[in-house]
């Protein structure tokens, strides 16, 4: 099993920048590709940003191109977001998620693991 923690949410006014971690514990060796989704309320969840294995391979959802960078770094098991330029319509609850295979993909279904999730809230 594989347990992933976030951190990092929290209130910022727009325009702010915030960085998110996601910390993988268990059976660290199992995860392949990494990514970070989000949801807010009365939503559907929304892909944000996903990594492949190495990290050599990233991408963004359209919402946040532009703003956002993912990295990881798997010798300390982790996994970051750094967004900036921030906007209201950024507020909700964001999600580390892994999965067994090293290919990246933006299906949240495709996605083994998920962490429990870190709020964060932008105010205009």
């Amino acid at each position: 099993q594989v347990q992933l923690v976030e951190s990092g949410g929290g209130l910022v006014q727009a325009g702010d920048s915030l960085r998110l971690s996601c910390a993988a514990s268990g059976r660290t060796f199992s995860i392949g590709a990494m990514g970070w989704f989000r949801q807010a309320p009365g939503k559907e969840r929304e892909f944000v940003a996903g990594s492949n294995w190495s990290g050599g391979s990233t991408s963004y959802g359209d919402s946040v191109q532009g703003r956002c960078t993912i990295s990881r770094d798997n010798a300390k098991k982790t996994l970051s977001l750094q967004m900036n330029s921030l906007k209201p319509e950024d507020t909700a609850v964001y999600y580390c998620a892994a999965r067994d295979n090293i290919a990246l993909t933006t299906l949240s279904r495709s996605y083994t693991w998920w962490g429990q999730g870190t709020q964060v809230t932008v105010s205009s």
